[in-house]
Parts: structure tokens; sequence; C-alpha cells
């Protein structure tokens, strides 16, 4: 005999007005006990609520899109004995529940701990995505398999049933691309990604993120053309920027540093550099600098392994700098920086910088950084964001320094700023240290003979 039963929202915890970003049944469908229903949103996690009982889907008392609390009517559900009967005498539904329970109960316990560690405490910066003191997603059992985070920290938004069918077909989630709300991922993006990964379309270049191929455009059909080749420097350089781009999660923190004091050493030393036949430029005094920033904050001075589970902390202070050359950018890496005095650095720094543009910098000139310092300050600009050139974990932007008013003492006066911005490595560095970061160099900066203690 059928009984109708209301579905409504179970105890999430202590959240409000919860978003509702996908509905998974209609009216009329057949569902399994624990099997979801909807898809609910937080700030911070998703988790779907499935139904209490197994049945026949009479009506949906919602769309995507609402917001729910607890006790809101969901759905309404048609229970009877020969609905029981039908879902459990179906071999192949029986087969794929138990299928199912066998692969969840591993993976349930586990991604719980992942998300839990992914959620730092109070207090952490906003790119990390901290929880409200208090307010703890309590998802219902069966909803963790959807919240699972990754190896690589990527969180995925897919259904136990999603996420099924792709473990049958062999498909790495990371790389799908989801067109659901809010980038969830339906069954249609598995079956895309398979299509275009069999044709040849999907390229991942082993990032773990699927990157489609760029259209082929008749740029003649709208006038005139030159197709000229890209140099050995810009496809060498292109590729390690690409790759550094997309497997690798950047924020960039800006931030301004006094340089009067440190301007007015540096032409002190004018006379002197020239005897010695080098140019003594910021440059030089930045390399010392961010040498003592390193020491300061060693994580800036690490890389990840292979594995992406441990950092190798180095011991050694090997710095880049970004060189501007006819046919692209290098960056070759001046070595014990820590271990070099001022007009050490500028004679290799101008050895270096020649051999570049020269085109004469061998592979070993090019590797072993641990810090890289791209410098835009003779070109111009204000600020920009520097790519970081893993497998080092920050870079360091500096641009054109320009004279502007400061309230010092009760009065304005006139100070050389110089604009930094420091791009890293999200997984290794969050936002407080990184501000901690900009901020002990601009004080070292500002006051250079703070290197010295």
């Amino acid at each position: 005999m059928a009984e109708n039963q209301t579905i409504t929202l179970p105890d999430v915890g202590d959240f409000q007005d919860i978003e509702i970003i996908e509905i998974l049944v209609a009216a009329g469908d057949m569902v399994e006990a624990e099997q979801s229903i909807i898809v609910l949103e937080s700030d911070k996690a998703t988790m779907e609520i499935p139904s209490p009982s197994a049945g026949t889907i009479e009506t949906i008392s919602v769309k995507v899109g609402d917001k729910l609390n607890e006790g809101d009517q969901i759905a309404t559900l048609s229970t009877s004995d020969t609905a029981k009967t039908t879902a459990d005498s179906s071999p192949a539904v029986a087969a794929e529940a138990e299928t199912a329970t066998i692969e969840a109960k591993p993976a349930t316990e586990p991604a719980t701990e992942e998300v839990t560690a992914a959620m730092p405490e109070a207090g952490a910066d906003e790119h990390r995505g901290n929880v409200t003191p208090g307010k703890k997603l309590k998802p219902h059992p069966g909803a963790e398999a959807s919240m699972a985070v990754s190896s690589s920290n990527k969180t995925i938004h897919a259904s136990p049933s999603i996420r099924r069918y792709a473990r049958e077909l062999g498909v790495n989630l990371e790389q799908v691309i989801g067109s659901g709300p809010k980038g969830r991922l339906v069954k249609a993006d598995v079956k895309a990604f398979v299509k275009s990964a069999m044709s040849g379309g999907a390229s991942t270049g082993g990032s773990g993120i699927s990157v489609s191929s760029l259209p082929e455009v008749d740029h003649s059909k709208f006038g005139a053309i030159e197709t000229v080749a890209l140099s050995r420097i810009q496809k060498i350089s292109g590729a390690h920027l690409h790759r550094s781009w997309v497997t690798v999660p950047h924020v960039t923190q800006f931030d301004d540093a006094d340089i009067t004091e440190l301007e007015a050493f540096r032409k002190s030393l004018a006379k002197e550099a020239e005897k010695k036949a080098v140019r003594l430029t910021p440059l030089i005094f930045l390399m010392k600098a961010v040498v003592s920033a390193l020491r300061e904050f060693p994580n800036f001075n690490a890389s990840l392994d292979a594995s992406g589970e441990n950092l190798i902390m180095k011991k050694y202070f090997h710095i880049g700098i970004a060189v501007d050359t006819p046919n692209g950018l290098v960056v070759p890496v001046v070595r014990d920086v820590d271990q070099k005095g001022l007009f050490d650095l500028a004679a290799e720094l101008g050895e270096l910088s020649v051999r570049a543009r020269d085109g004469k910098l061998s592979p070993s000139d090019m590797q072993g950084g641990c810090f890289t310092i791209s410098s835009l300050g003779g070109i111009g600009g204000t600020y920009f964001t520097p790519i970081v050139n893993a497998p080092e974990v920050a870079i360091l932007g500096v641009s054109r320094s320009k004279m502007q008013p400061v309230y010092i003492d009760g009065e304005f006066v006139p100070r050389l700023i110089l604009p930094l911005g420091l791009s890293y490595d999200h997984r290794v560095i969050d936002g407080a240290q990184a501000a901690r970061f900009t901020n002990f160099l601009s004080q070292v900066i500002s006051d250079i003979r703070r290197v010295l203690l």
C-alpha cells in the first residue's frame, strides 16, 4: 500500500539559508534509500541530501537557487511494498548498491580527514578558506564522497554516481571541467572529456588540468597578416611559464618600500663603483635584502618535492634575475649571494647579463635558483604580477620607483617609493606569511644596514 512521505532538510549544523545548487531527481523518478536528491552549498563546502526511503518522487518543492533551513520541505515521496520489492529484487540495482557501498566505505573517512585538514583554523587568511569559529558543517552520512579533496588540494564537486561512472571509464575527475552550477561535474562533462581525449582534443600536459586546444582561425580573412616564428627562447620559456601558471596556485601580495636612504647610499658609492668598472644598480641591494628575508622566512627558500607532500628546505641562497634580451626573457642565476659583497655581485650580474643578451648562457647558468627577482624599474609601470618560476615557490616583481609625498612627524615629505609585487605558491605560503615577508623586506630595503643583523 502506497504511503506519502514528506522529505525535509535534516539537521546540517547551525548553518542557515543554504543554497541549492543542483537537483538530482525529477517528479516520477524512482529512488533508493540514501540516494542523493539535491545538492546544497554553504560558504565553504557542498553536501548532498539523500532520500530517507526508497520510493517514487511525487513532487519537487524546491528549485535551483532556493535557500533552505532545517525542516524546510524538499519533496514528497510515495513509498510502497512493491517499490521496495522491485528495488531489492533488481539484480542491477542490487549490484550497483553493493558496489557503491564497498567503494564508499574506505573512501569516506579519509575524505572527511582531508576536508578537515584543508580548512585552517580561524584567523587563517581568506585565500585558504577559513571557517567562522563555531560554524562547523555537519554533512549527512554519505555526503563526504562529494566533498573529497584530491592529492593536489583541488576540491571536486561531483555526486557519488558521477564518481563511480568516472572510475568505470578510468577518468581522473581532476582533469574534467564542470559545467554544472558553480563548476559541479555532471555526467555530460565526463562523456565530453572522454570524447575529447579519444579524438586527441584534450591536453593535460601532466598537470592534472584539462586545457582545450586553440581553435584554428584564418586571420587573413580580416586583413593583411605576417607569420613570424617564435624565437627558441620564447618557445622554451613559454612552455615553462605556461606549466608554472597552470600547476601553481598563484597569489600576489603588493607592498611599497621607501628607498630614499638606500638611493642616497648607492649614489655615494658611485665613484668607487666606477673605479671597479661595475654598475651598482638598486637591484644589487635588492638581492642582498631578499637573502635577509629568506633567512627570516625559510619557507620561501624551498621547493615542493615531486609528490607534493614534502618541502625541500634549501640552505643556500642562489637568486635568479630575469633579463630581457632581444630573443626573449631568460633567468640567469647568481649563486651564493649571501657570501658575496655588493661590488662582486655587480660584476657577476653584469657579466651574466651580457652573456644573456649575446645568447651565450649555458643551461647550468639558469639552474638551481632559490628565488627570482623580475625588475621592470628601468622600463616603467606601477605594479605587476610575476609568474612563479617553478620549482621555486615565490618571485619578486619590482616596478619603477617614484617620488611621493609621505606623512612623517606631522608633515608631508618627499620620499622615493619602490612598488613591490610578491607572487607565491599558495600550497606552501599563506597570505599572512606573504604579508610578513613583504613587510620585512620593505624594512630591510628602507634601511639596508639591516642586512648586517
